[in-house]
Parts: C-alpha cells; sequence; structure tokens
C-alpha cells in the first residue's frame, strides 16, 4: 500500500489543530499515513496541543522550533527532510482535509507514474461559519501533460490551487526541492510551475478534496493588489528561469504572462475609480507596472477606459455607473472564461 506523509506546519493555530490531525488521521479510510506537526515557535499553547495530540496517535510526530523561522522555512523542513512517503502534502493547521481525499489523490498517483502532484476542488468555508458539506463522490479524474497544464497558467497568470487540495509524489517534490522564499505570497504557484515542468499534472473531477479557512488572519487578505501582482510576475519569472530549459517555448509563454498581468494591473486601477477608491490606490504604480510588464499596454482597451476615468476625476465617476459597465461586461468575460475552465480543472 503506498504511503502519505502530511506536514502540518502550525504558528498560533493550536486551536484548529485537532480538526485538522483529526481530518487526516480519522476521515482517510485505506491510506497508510503519518503526520508531522511543525510548531514554529508559537507564543501560545499550540507546541502543548500538538504533543498531547502525538501522545495518543504514534502515527503523530512533532517538531518544535524554539526560535521562529518563517512558514516557508517550516514547510521545506517537513517535505524535504521529513516526508519519506510514497506521496505527501502540506495542510495547514487552520485547513482541513475532506474525508477520503487522500485515498482519491493516492489511487490515481498509483494509476499514473508520470502524474507528479494531483489536485481536486477546494471547498472554502468562513471562520465560525458551519461546514459546509463536501462533495466525496468521484466523477473521474483527468491526466494532463505538465507542458500543456503549465501553458495554461501562463495564460491566465492565476493561481488555481489553494494548496491543501494538493498531493504531490514525494520523489518529484525533492527532485524539484521546496518553496521558494523570495515569494512569501506566491511560493506555492511557482511551486505548481516547476511540478508541472517535471512531471504530468491529475485532476479529480467532482470532489472536493479539502477545506480552506477564510478568516481575518489568512495571509491571503494581508497584502494589496500592487504586491499581489508583483509577487505573480516574480513567480512565474522564477519558475522559467528554474525550469527554462525544461518548457518549449519560454520566451512566448512569458510574453503571454507578461500581457495578462499588464491587464490585471489596469483593471486593478480602473476598478478603483469605481469603487471611489482612486485618492487611496496606486494608480501611477500600477500603470508604470502595466508598461513594464508590455510596454505595448497602451494597445488594450481597459487602458484607454482607465485614461477616460483619470480625465472624469473619481469625484465624477461616481454619478455614472452606465459607463461601468463595459469595464464590468470585459471582467465578466474573464470570468465567465476562467469559470469555464475552472469546471474542468483549470
Amino acid at each position: 500500500m503506498s504511503s502519505v506523509s502530511v506536514v502540518i506546519p502550525c504558528y498560533k493555530y493550536g486551536h484548529f489543530l485537532e480538526d485538522a490531525v483529526g481530518s487526516v488521521l480519522d476521515d482517510q479510510e485505506g491510506v497508510d499515513v503519518r503526520v508531522l506537526i511543525i510548531d514554529d515557535a508559537s507564543p501560545d499553547d499550540s507546541a502543548e496541543v500538538a504533543r498531547k495530540i502525538a501522545a495518543r496517535d504514534p502515527r503523530v510526530e512533532v517538531i518544535v522550533h524554539t526560535t521562529n523561522k518563517g512558514h516557508i522555512a517550516t514547510y521545506n523542513e517537513g517535505l524535504l527532510d521529513w516526508a519519506d512517503g510514497d506521496y505527501c502534502t502540506l495542510v495547514s493547521a487552520d485547513d482541513r482535509l475532506t474525508p477520503g481525499a487522500l485515498r482519491r489523490a493516492r489511487d490515481l498517483l498509483d494509476a499514473h507514474p508520470r502524474v507528479g502532484f494531483v489536485y481536486g476542488y477546494p471547498l472554502w468555508f468562513w471562520q465560525d461559519k458551519p461546514l459546509p458539506a463536501a462533495r466525496t463522490r468521484l466523477r473521474g479524474w483527468s491526466v494532463w501533460p505538465g507542458q500543456w497544464w503549465l501553458e495554461r497558467r501562463f495564460r491566465e497568470a492565476s493561481n488555481n490551487i489553494t494548496a491543501p487540495e494538493v498531493v504531490v509524489r514525494t520523489s518529484v517534490q525533492k527532485r524539484v526541492g521546496g518553496y521558494n522564499p523570495r515569494l512569501p505570497h506566491t511560493a506555492d504557484l511557482e511551486m505548481w510551475l516547476r511540478l508541472a515542468a517535471n512531471a504530468d499534472v491529475g485532476f479529480l473531477r467532482g470532489v472536493d478534496q479539502a477545506y480552506y479557512r477564510v478568516h481575518g488572519q489568512s495571509m491571503r487578505t494581508s497584502y494589496d493588489a500592487l504586491m499581489d501582482l508583483r509577487q505573480l510576475r516574480l513567480a512565474f519569472e522564477l519558475a522559467l528561469d528554474h525550469c527554462g530549459d525544461k518548457v518549449s517555448d519560454s520566451e512566448r509563454l512569458s510574453g503571454l504572462m507578461r500581457r495578462e498581468v499588464a491587464r490585471q494591473a489596469l483593471w486593478a486601477a480602473a476598478r478603483a475609480y469605481d469603487l471611489g477608491l482612486a485618492d487611496q490606490a496606486p494608480i501611477d504604480e500600477l500603470v508604470a507596472f502595466a508598461v513594464d510588464c508590455w510596454p505595448e499596454v497602451n494597445r488594450l482597451p481597459l487602458y484607454r477606459a482607465l485614461q477616460l476615468r483619470r480625465r472624469i476625476g473619481p469625484r465624477a465617476m461616481g454619478h455614472l455607473e452606465p459607463f461601468k459597465a463595459p469595464l464590468f461586461a470585459h471582467k465578466a468575460h474573464g470570468w465567465l472564461r476562467r469559470r469555464s475552465w475552472k469546471y474542468r480543472g483549470f
């Protein structure tokens, strides 16, 4: 039976640990699983909670840092130094797996040795809200060539994976290396790109593989649009630097990504006017960033829409709701396109 190593990094999330570990040990029938909880010098009782869990189940190990090393170093310690199962996964202490998630992922990886990682849908839930029911009936799976999957990520310049829904083949994980400390917000995206450059990608259709908790302390809510876009571009650039020799036509992929990131920067700037936030948003920096990404950005319709908004001014924009419709339609078109891809796992 193939084994799965589960790394659970924890910082001040001791109150979530029981649920996270329970979802791995109690809800994954038929899977040979081991768990490592790494407490990154939490100032609360997280280490004590972790030790109590390990004391009652021999499948659980605990490492407690005496000084805080940060999330990237903690991830890499678990995945590169500790994980020795056939497959491995990283589950934050505030997230949890859905019932049967590891078995579904294991079965695909067992059946397709060329697949480097497999994922399904994440099920987002809000802090202090009831846990939504997860879909656990598998409707089949898809296996895509890594290069094919990679190109779609560059075209969209987005990350369609949150993280806890991914299970990786450990040998591939160790071959491509760990998370990049230069990417505190997008290291996971860069990791998926590197994995896809080295192996095929599997997708589990019709099932929710993990619960992703959304709350006020989530890193996802702690940075602005410009920082997000800078990290997004850097993730793609570093992935190409790391494995450009394994990617066909890397220059073309880079161009596709830069054009899309430029469009997203213009969208963020234009949307600030529509929301009455132009005085607070870094409009000039967003435009400069867009031009740096793609010097021909003035050819995009969004560029002309933004220039018109700047001439009208933020105060007058509040009275021009009909004028905002074209921008919304542009956004809706992109959303519908990505949504149709999402239902097929892209």
